[in-house]
């Protein structure tokens, strides 16, 4: 039985994968499903004839195929790029998946390596789904369109709203435009009270039951009432008849706003409704869920849904699309299902499912492949087969239009200065030239923090989380949705007088030796209440994957390297190669947790300002006194060092230096 997936992965670009310089039935919204007759050959259990290909959008890598490619959309963009290794192949079912998309409706706009790769915007986006589509109507396949969760933060179309204004709601209804069938909500959805509303207001219902919340409530203003944000499951037929039930999970979080709430994945299962949805068996069950798909991580509880679905349908297949770690990630539970992740910042996932059954009780096991797709115009000809005079589609156009309007209307453009050259988190060693984490403790804090300050001429120590960047600055422009994209948090900084310069340093050891770091608490307009640093937990997911990406590639695979492009390299435990296009890998190097400024040119003994963001405080006083007996230091000793948030460093400092 032939059962094909392909996953494109999340609008969100991807702006964790820095890189060494290697040699080298709405009708709507499709994920493709060619719908595969069904047929009776085990007793008692329907068996698909269908291929599911998950295509997981957003992420682009520029290569042309007729090598006649336009790039007046993107004027910036380099005028080639290496095209995907080969079609996709089409099956009864396609599945076209985004996840993590957190606000780069733009897409990647810098020329340095690898963002080219990730440069299409949803406008595109939305053109080539239209266009694939029309080729599965052509096929006569069924195509979905799914998305994970996580459309909130991340760059300045969602963060960077008016004072007043609610976080995304200019910019998250862009995602209404498209033909989505499957949506499910993230954690990032429920920061924020009044995002949350907005979400159960005005988005989930242009969905019309498709925007899913199985273990996810709101408490409506005014009223003790909970509810669910969205649908808690869905059941619905694709274009080809095919009968399919679906649910939306988020992981146990704990940390959502007040006035939401999140039951744990184990209560879910033992939920009347929940038997009531996975009693009748379809055709597929179609899990869309902000949640990890790896069987190592703590986070993944898809076992407890598929377990449950499994006890009273032990062949019907399931295909689960995660999300959260910001990965490209496969596996399998058992021989008759699959789970993606299809990572983040607009990248790519694609699957196929192929298997005959066997005998009545034993039927043979579903075969997997899937394709990671990069998103950028050359990817979208390549697998349209559409030409560039002809791929835009009125829609795509308009969407386009109007995030670079609102864009304006946020002020994104606004430029600071320009960047001699790149900075990255993850691709240059710390410390060094090209380290953002050297480059923001090192130059502009001490720079930033100093303008009208009384307390400039007396030497410091600042400390800030290596966290505190969140992603990479690229050599141009330097704008305001670069400043809000790069450096998002705005975190005050407090200092103590007169520490030590020798214990100072000591406290910087001591917090870097801590095994769960503070987490950022906040109260700010974009991001209100108490919540856990998840950045921190995600970023270690991250950082783990990429650095067994950099460090355990197949030889035999990157014997041309030099003509392949920088990029992501992907293994993960599903048969196959799953990258669409093929790249050299990134580099990535590791960094502590805290990073500091440069240490002053005094003895150890001289006294000195330790300057510190302030959700460490209660750390920083724990180590002060420890490391030193001379004086027990309280929160009367902490004051306020300067009127400059974090978030708000990059752009002062480009201002003045980079003009």
């Amino acid at each position: 039985m032939p059962f094909t997936v392909f996953l494109w992965e999340s609008l969100y670009t991807s702006h964790v994968i820095h890189s060494k310089r290697f040699a080298c039935d709405n009708g709507s919204n499709n994920i493709l499903t060619q719908n595969a007759g069904l047929r009776e050959t085990i007793p008692g259990v329907k068996v698909m004839s269908a291929v599911v290909q998950v295509l997981s959008a957003f992420s682009v890598v520029y290569a042309c195929s007729d090598g006649n490619y336009d790039y007046s959309h993107h004027s910036s963009l380099p005028s080639t790029v290496n095209p995907p290794s080969h079609p996709l192949e089409w099956g009864d079912i396609n599945i076209i998946h985004t996840t993590d998309s957190h606000g780069w409706l733009l897409g990647h706009q810098k020329l340095s390596s690898p963002e080219p790769n990730y440069s299409a915007d949803l406008g595109e986006f939305a053109s080539f789904v239209t266009h694939m589509k029309e080729l599965a109507l052509k096929k006569d396949v069924d195509l979905l369109l799914v998305d994970s969760g996580d459309l909130h933060d991340g760059t300045g179309l969602t963060d960077g709203d008016p004072a007043g204004g609610v976080n995304g709601q200019e910019a998250i209804p862009f995602f209404t435009k498209l033909p989505y069938d499957l949506l499910a909500i993230g954690n990032h959805e429920l920061y924020n009270y009044s995002v949350t509303l907005d979400v159960y207001r005005n988005f989930a219902p242009k969905f019309k039951g498709r925007y899913l919340t199985s273990n996810v409530n709101i408490t409506l203003p005014g009223s003790n009432t909970s509810v669910p944000i969205g649908n808690r499951y869905a059941k619905f037929r694709t274009r080809k008849g095919r009968k399919v039930t679906s649910l939306g999970v988020l992981f146990d979080f704990t940390a959502s706003i007040n006035g939401t709430s999140v039951q744990k994945v184990a209560d879910m299962i033992n939920e009347t409704w929940f038997f009531e949805a996975i009693k009748e068996e379809p055709d597929l069950f179609l899990l869309a869920g902000h949640m990890p798909v790896g069987k190592e991580d703590s986070l993944d509880k898809w076992p407890l849904v598929f377990n449950a679905i499994r006890t009273l349908h032990p062949y019907t297949p399931i295909l689960i699309l995660g999300g959260h770690t910001h990965i490209r990630d496969c596996a399998q539970y058992d021989g008759r299902s699959m789970a993606l992740e299809s990572g983040r910042y607009m990248e790519t996932i694609a699957a196929k499912l192929d298997g005959k059954t066997k005998k009545s009780q034993d039927p043979k096991d579903i075969v997997f492949s899937r394709r990671y797709l990069d998103p950028n115009r050359v990817t979208y000809k390549y697998h349209t087969g559409i030409k560039d005079s002809k791929f835009d589609t009125t829609l795509g156009m308009f969407i386009s239009r109007s995030l670079k309007v609102l864009a304006e209307k946020f002020g994104l453009n606004f430029v600071y200065g320009t960047a001699p050259h790149d900075y990255t988190i993850y691709q240059s060693p710390y410390p060094s030239e090209g380290s953002l984490l050297s480059l923001f403790s090192e130059k502009v804090l001490p720079y930033a923090l100093s303008v009208n300050n009384t307390r400039s001429k007396v030497p410091n120590l600042i400390i800030v989380s290596a966290s505190s960047q969140r992603f990479d600055i690229y050599a141009g422009s330097f704008t305001k949705n670069d400043q809000l994209t790069a450096s998002f948090y705005p975190d005050r900084f407090l200092y103590i007088p007169e520490v030590r310069l020798s214990d100072a340093k000591k406290v910087v050891s001591a917090l870097n030796g801590l095994s769960n770091p503070p987490a950022r608490r906040q109260s700010s307009r974009q991001m209100q209440g108490s919540k856990e640093d998840d950045l921190q937990y995600v970023g270690e997911k991250y950082h783990a994957w990429f650095w067994d990406m950099n460090g355990h590639n197949d030889v035999e695979r990157y014997v041309t390297t030099r003509s392949q492009t920088l990029g992501y390299v992907t293994k993960d435990s599903c048969p196959g190669i799953g990258d669409d296009t093929l790249h050299a890998p990134l580099a990535y190097y590791t960094f502590p947790k805290f990073v500091h400024s440069d240490v002053p040119d005094v003895p150890e003994n001289a006294p000195i300002d330790l300057v510190f963001i302030n959700y460490i405080e209660a750390s920083v006083l724990t180590f002060l006194n420890k490391v030193q007996t001379v004086k027990v230091y309280d929160s009367s000793d902490i004051r306020l060092y300067s009127q400059v948030l974090a978030n708000e460093a990059l752009g002062i400092y480009a201002q003045a230096l980079w003009n």
